[in-house]
């Protein structure tokens, strides 16, 4: 009876910890084809052709709770109700929240905008196509969401997970270059700089290093994504689609290892290679094959653990972020009507004017944290400066830190509250439409997600 009785207790003792063993994680992957057909609008110019494919790629990650998406997508940007509807789109296909989707774009130039906020405005006044192509948009997202299905059905199980970063040498540089005293631009170095004066100066403040997150099962990668701040513009306004050197580096490692690659943009909304790029046609390539040997650098780093659902965490704060007082929406409004105005400004004030109504209406934006073992990444808003990439890095230096930003492409450009008084063109009235005070809201919600 009482070798019975101890059996029992001991078989009652044991079965906590075998229910609550965490279940594998389970990683799935997409690709679709994002390439604007031919006459669709790009971000400056009409589209003549395809030169290397557009993509929209990602990954669906399980675990004991609601999928997570995460979609990188090789357009410009994708803003307001379009980054509200493609949320909604995926999430709704793999049965999660919009919360756990994230939507981040890599910002090339010689690729399309999505915004149907100013799209809707812009129709009303029967100028929208100038700008949007809103039916090819939509119907990106609805084959998106339907290759993210696809992938929650074939997702595999995931053992270990790979950390590495690499540096980048010779691409980033900082193009904000301050005067002597350090407290005014004095020159705007843009991602093609032709002054060699201006190349000359030195690289400025950067993050050099390129993260990579990679998935095993077993010895066998599923997966990589990399994370890297820069702007990715070579040349541009050739009328030809193009993913730039950041997605030519992607795809060529993809294509030379066979393994699925996701390249997301950092913190890069004043950085670009105009340091080492003077706008030649060559320096593409030559950019892309030094994205690419930073690529290998980190896969030569990375170090791989074991991984399980109970290592996978998701975490959201919806921030409000403070409109630019200067923004008018009765000027704004007003140019959006004016037929006398270049179609160029009507657009800029269409696409403003949806982002101050979203603000004054309480809008709130979501920034969020994906936590893999010991790594953490951040998903992030607007052309973000790197200073934010940074102090999150210098916050948690026990952890991996990565960020992704360009995901809700609303504001525009985010720059630090020193930044605001310098000049220069990213902090310039209507380019970044929030207030210099946005640097206390968003390092904020960065402090909440990396908090012990």
């Amino acid at each position: 009876m009482i070798r019975r009785f101890f059996l029992a207790s001991l078989a009652l003792l044991l079965a906590p910890a075998v229910a609550t063993a965490a279940p594998p994680l389970k990683v799935g992957t997409f690709a679709v084809d994002a390439s604007p057909p031919v006459g669709s609008p790009m971000a400056y110019d009409p589209t003549k052709g395809v030169a290397h494919p557009l993509s929209c790629k990602g990954v669906v990650v399980v675990g004991d709770d609601s999928p997570i998406v995460l979609v990188a997508l090789d357009w410009i940007g994708v803003a307001n109700d379009a980054h509200r509807e493609f949320r909604e789109a995926v999430a709704e296909a793999v049965g999660t929240t919009p919360e756990r989707v994230q939507v981040h774009a890599l910002h090339q130039h010689d690729a399309p905008a999505m915004d149907f906020s100013a799209d809707a405005l812009l129709a009303e006044r029967g100028i929208a196509t100038e700008f949007f192509d809103a039916p090819f948009a939509r119907d990106l997202i609805v084959r998106t969401a339907a290759a993210a299905r696809e992938a929650l059905a074939s997702a595999r199980p995931v053992t270990r997970l790979g950390l590495g970063e690499g540096i980048v040498e010779k691409v980033a540089s900082n193009r904000r270059v301050l005067d002597a005293t350090g407290t005014k631009v004095e020159h705007v170095r843009y991602s093609a700089t032709t002054d060699p004066k201006i190349r000359d100066k030195p690289e400025g403040v950067i993050d050099p290093a390129l993260k990579m997150i990679s998935f095993w099962d077993g010895e066998t990668p599923v997966a990589i994504l990399t994370f890297y701040a820069t702007h990715p513009q070579s040349y541009y306004r050739t009328g030809l689609a193009n993913p730039d050197f950041p997605g030519i580096a992607r795809d060529q490692r993809q294509e030379a290892t066979g393994i699925f690659h996701a390249h997301l943009d950092g913190a890069g909304g004043n950085i670009t290679a105009g340091k080492y790029n003077d706008g030649s046609p060559e320096n593409r390539q030559i950019l892309a094959d030094r994205v690419k040997a930073g690529m290998d650098r980190a896969w030569a780093a990375t170090e791989k653990t074991p991984i399980t659902s109970a290592d996978l965490g998701w975490e959201t704060v919806k921030v409000a972020l403070p409109v630019d007082p200067e923004l008018d929406e009765k000027a704004l409004a007003a140019t959006l009507d004016d037929e006398a105005a270049p179609v160029r400004q009507r657009g800029n004030a269409a696409r403003q004017l949806a982002w101050v109504r979203r603000c004054k209406a309480g809008d709130r934006i979501d920034v969020s944290a994906l936590k893999l073992g010991r790594s953490r990444v951040l998903f992030m808003p607007g052309e973000l400066f790197v200073e934010y990439q940074l102090a999150a890095q210098k916050l948690r230096a026990d952890l991996f830190v990565a960020m992704a930003a360009y995901g809700e492409y609303g504001p525009g450009y985010i720059g630090v509250e020193s930044a605001y008084p310098q000049g220069g063109y990213e902090t310039g009235r209507h380019v970044s439409l929030v207030a210099p005070n946005v640097e206390d809201v968003l390092m904020g919600a960065i402090r909440e997600l990396l908090r012990e």
